[in-house]
């Protein structure tokens, strides 16, 4: 799996504005495959459990919460060098710092906020992918 799949998670913000068609639109254009997709909502402890990294982060319990608020959408993409490819996709955290036409840009209504979560390499695409998705969930 290393090097061509990652994962993706709409965030409850833009699920909540009604934007999970268009960013997948954006994903889809830009030559990544879906290879899995549930639209779930996170119990505050799997929240927690997810972005255990940045525990003890001034950031975590406002992440946790905010991740946990309401449904999202995860979605196992794959294209070549995928994890690189997405987070140019996706564009820096903050939404003022992201390049014109990345998701963040687009989409995003804060840092906090930003649309879209995006693996940081290829060891966490395989954790966060097994986070989300069984075996009989992938193709």
């Amino acid at each position: 799996m290393a090097g061509n799949k990652t994962l993706a998670i709409i965030k409850p913000g833009a699920v909540e504005r009604n934007l999970i068609g268009p960013i997948l639109a954006k994903i889809n254009e830009a030559g990544f495959v879906i290879k899995a997709l549930k639209y779930t909502k996170l119990k505050k402890e799997q929240a927690c459990e997810f972005y255990a990294v940045h525990e003890g982060k001034p950031f975590f319990e406002d992440l946790t919460d905010f991740m946990s608020s309401s449904p999202i959408v995860a979605a196992i993409l794959e294209k070549e060098n995928a994890v690189n490819n997405f987070r140019k996709l996706i564009g820096a955290t903050d939404p003022l710092e992201a390049e014109e036409g990345t998701i963040r840009r687009l989409f995003a209504e804060s840092k906090t906020h930003n649309a879209i979560h995006g693996s940081d390499s290829d060891e966490n695409a395989i954790h966060e992918c097994d986070f989300f998705f069984s075996r009989v969930e992938r193709f």
